[in-house]
């Protein structure tokens, strides 16, 4: 009885000696402090999944078990949390009672609020013990102890590579699998990553924000401002430790590195084929899927390749003398 009523008086007695937390019982204090510590004592038996809290490893069993035990009676997903059934059924209602007290915004999920409010305090509450590192959210914190233990947990199925996140892992995928799921709502272009999208929006638009000091060209990419001005230097900082060959950007001086190796880490899901640059393996990928995303804005032809069209066009509309 005690330890309930020091919920409703006083400061809260367990505090975190990491962080400016407090707790009302000591069982919460030890569970935070393993967002700070990267603690992961609860393993899941069936896969190298971990987790700081036991409740966390009985929704990742459910995963397993393909137990789903919370129904929307509005439509027909379900859920393995009743806390994810509670903010899905938002999505038909509407409801955003999670209100931000410094300006208008409204949240149908309690953590997006959290998020958000950061935004206005710019408070980091998440610290790394090993460096001096901060962060605004937990998730930032566990990525970034990644780096530290060398942890790469996404692994993909295909191929040998691995990813500190999610979110890298599901685009790598893509590149297997041919999927591109962000398209153009002013041409067929499709493609795998949104910031892809957003870069070939520009070229509608023609926004070119990057604009070179040297001459007057401009570019969409800041990537390709920097490419441009070690043209003009002729800087090339790249280089390979096995020949003779320098590259102006890291990732030819990468794809260059294999065909030393002998390494191919793109594989097709379609095939055996397996490729040494995810660029060719996309381009192969086109050969069973038909795509054609390189479209001519003065006829109907299409092409799988982006130097096709290019040729395509001093051929067939360059304006003659």
């Amino acid at each position: 009885m005690n330890r309930h009523l020091q919920k409703h008086v006083g400061e809260p007695p367990f505090q975190c000696h990491l962080c400016p937390a407090a707790f009302a019982y000591n069982s919460q204090l030890v569970t935070h402090v393993r967002s700070h510590t990267g603690e992961r004592p609860f393993s899941c038996i069936q896969c190298n999944a971990s987790y700081s809290q036991k409740g966390a490893l009985g929704v990742h069993m459910r995963r397993h078990n393909g137990e789903r035990p919370y129904p929307c009676l509005h439509c027909k997903a379900s859920f393995v949390r009743k806390c994810s059934l509670t903010e899905h059924i938002r999505l038909h209602t509407g409801e955003r009672p999670f209100s931000c007290v410094h300006c208008n915004a409204s949240f149908s999920h309690k953590n997006s609020l959290v998020k958000h409010i950061r935004t206005h305090t710019r408070e980091r509450p998440f610290l790394c013990i090993q460096c001096n590192a901060s962060f605004s959210y937990k998730s930032s914190l566990d990525v970034h102890m990644r780096s530290h233990s060398g942890e790469r947990p996404y692994r993909c199925l295909h191929c040998k590579a691995s990813f500190l996140v999610k979110d890298r892992l599901d685009v790598h995928m893509r590149s297997h699998t041919g999927e591109r799921p962000f398209s153009c709502e002013q041409c067929n272009a499709s493609f795998s990553r949104k910031d892809s999208l957003v870069r070939h929006v520009r070229a509608h638009t023609r926004e070119r924000r990057f604009f070179c000091v040297h001459c007057n060209a401009s570019f969409l990419r800041k990537a390709n401002l920097e490419k441009h001005i070690r043209a003009h230097k002729a800087e090339r900082p790249f280089s390979c430790v096995h020949c003779n060959a320098s590259f102006v950007t890291e990732r030819r001086l990468i794809a260059h590195k294999r065909t030393h190796a002998g390494e191919r880490l793109f594989g097709c899901v379609y095939c055996g084929a397996f490729f040494a640059r995810k660029g060719n393996l996309t381009e192969h990928i086109r050969t069973h899927t038909g795509e054609r995303p390189f479209s001519c804005v003065h006829c109907n032809a299409s092409f799988t390749r982006k130097q096709q069209l290019m040729n395509h066009m001093s051929r067939r509309h360059e304006k003659k003398p």
